[in-house]
């Protein structure tokens, strides 16, 4: 049964924001620095409109509102990250039974995403993403990468989530995370991002 749109096209019932903050690494060090990985992530509980339809050449109900859904996840994000700063990011699916894989691919577009690096103040790194289908409450572990260069090995990271109510079977849950550093004591050497940050010479 198709639902009353209340965002443009689309029928989103719910939104969630989650924020971790962690402030050692699981030795108990703290950062030298003193300031934590703050992971934030957005996902919204949106209604597939290809669900149970079977199979489809054409997901343009899906992707022609994917621009202004971003910037409204790129608003959330922002709010949530409360003047703090991105420095890596990573997006995700979870797609409900009665849909495909790639109807949550669908939702995860450059025209989704770059919005969203608008909003961060810009990355020019591929955003690592991932998906599955998935039953109610089903979890997903995000991954993360820095949004300037993509070969900075502190910024490889994750962080799990997952829905209790989502995704329902004519659903998709689309997901961006965000995290304001890197690992706490990371230390594989490689690129910083202090190094990267801003120099268009290295990607």
């Amino acid at each position: 049964m198709k639902k009353a749109a209340n965002f443009l096209d689309y029928h989103i019932r719910r939104w969630y924001t989650q924020v971790d903050e962690a402030l050692a690494n699981e030795s108990g060090v703290l950062a030298e620095d003193g300031v934590p990985v703050r992971k934030v992530v957005v996902a919204a509980a949106i209604q597939n409109p290809y669900a149970g339809e079977g199979y489809s050449d054409d997901l343009s109900k899906i992707v022609n509102c994917s621009k202004e859904l971003g910037a409204e996840f790129g608003r959330r994000l922002v709010q949530a990250l409360a003047g703090d700063s991105a420095q890596s990011y990573g997006k995700a699916c979870l797609v409900g039974a009665e849909g495909e894989y790639e109807h949550g691919n669908g939702f995860l577009t450059t025209s989704f995403a770059n919005p969203i690096r608008e909003a961060l103040g810009g990355g020019s790194a591929w955003i690592p993403s991932t998906g599955k289908r998935s039953e109610i409450g089903g979890g997903i572990d995000v991954p993360l990468a820095c949004k300037d260069a993509l070969y900075v090995r502190s910024h490889y990271d994750t962080i799990t989530v997952n829905f209790p109510d989502s995704p329902a079977p004519d659903e998709v849950v689309v997901i961006f995370a965000i995290a304001t550093r890197g690992r706490i004591k990371a230390r594989l050497g490689g690129l910083t991002f202090d190094q990267v940050e801003g120099k268009d010479g290295l990607r």
